[in-house]
């Protein structure tokens, strides 16, 4: 077996066994394409037979490359599952990967925008675009994001088959995980206007979100076009098109949404990862009162 083979059989698993999104994907085969060129390694065994100390050298080149804490982390979780995964393959009957701590890392608040600046976005973003067709388009997808609280490889694998949408949307998230989400009226009509005006003809079974050749929509594309308004705004670089959906999280639990109902609708496997919001939310009352009370 070659060392392409190798990682297009990784590719294969996580995208078609493990569903993981295209971004996932590019990360994790990358990971494992810089191990197995760092060690010459061209098949399962010589994958599954990496040990602690191995990854821990390869890991410190990666750092003296300048790469930080986190994503020093996320590269040791990345090769973690490519060699379990070379293990399984192998056929070791200890599948488990090398225990291997990672850095520790501050994990940090997600970082909302305010209604008003989301609006004022989405609306700049239509505004700025090359051509109506285009800025009906980011203007859509950028609604689902922060009127449904879908991710962006979410609103990205629609189909032309999702053009006419309902109240409600059935999305698949990470993992394969199925979930159903509300679809605000402006949303269903800012959809309802791009399938108008696109270009390219929208088949039930071809992604309805198209790049400006046709093909798939690139969420670089639009989190190019995000980055150019909230520079005309004036806002902050953390003001991308996922802090929209940090701000549909946020904004609903300020109107008394319960974390539960919250965790269904953002797709999170656990309430720890949506129980982060209401330290947002708490953030966000503290800096209010601080501005108003008069002794703040």
């Amino acid at each position: 077996m070659t060392a392409s083979a190798l990682i297009e059989q990784w590719r294969a698993h996580l995208a078609e066994n493990r569903r993981r999104s295209p971004h996932t994907v590019r990360a994790y085969v990358a990971a494992a394409q810089r191990l197995v060129a760092a060690g010459g390694l061209d098949d399962w065994e010589a994958v599954a037979g990496t040990e602690a100390h191995a990854l821990r050298a390869h890991l410190a080149a990666r750092r003296a490359e300048g790469l930080g804490n986190a994503s020093t982390a996320r590269e040791l979780s990345a090769l973690k599952a490519f060699i379990a995964f070379a293990r399984q393959q192998s056929g070791d009957p200890d599948p488990a990967a090398p225990r291997l701590r990672g850095p520790r890392i501050k994990k940090g608040l997600p970082r909302p925008v305010t209604p008003d600046e989301a609006v004022n976005l989405i609306e700049l973003v239509d505004t700025l675009a090359a051509d109506d067709w285009i800025g009906a388009r980011d203007r859509a997808v950028l609604l689902l994001m922060y009127g449904s609280g879908l991710r962006i490889a979410e609103a990205l694998s629609l189909t032309g088959r999702d053009a006419a949408l309902g109240e409600v949307l059935q999305v698949t998230g990470k993992g394969g995980k199925q979930r159903v989400v509300p679809v605000l009226p402006i949303t269903r009509a800012a959809v309802a206007e791009y399938a108008r005006l696109c270009e390219w003809p929208l088949a039930p079974d071809e992604p309805l979100f198209r790049g400006v050749k046709g093909g798939p929509l690139s969420p670089g594309v639009v989190q190019r076009a995000m980055a150019k308004a909230r520079r005309a705004l004036g806002l902050p670089d953390t003001a991308t098109p996922h802090a929209l959906r940090h701000s549909f999280a946020t904004h609903l639990l300020s109107a008394g949404a319960d974390l539960r109902s919250l965790q269904e609708l953002l797709g999170h496997a656990s309430l720890g990862s949506t129980q982060i919001y209401t330290r947002v939310d708490a953030a966000s009352l503290l800096e209010n009162y601080r501005k108003a009370h008069p002794r703040g």
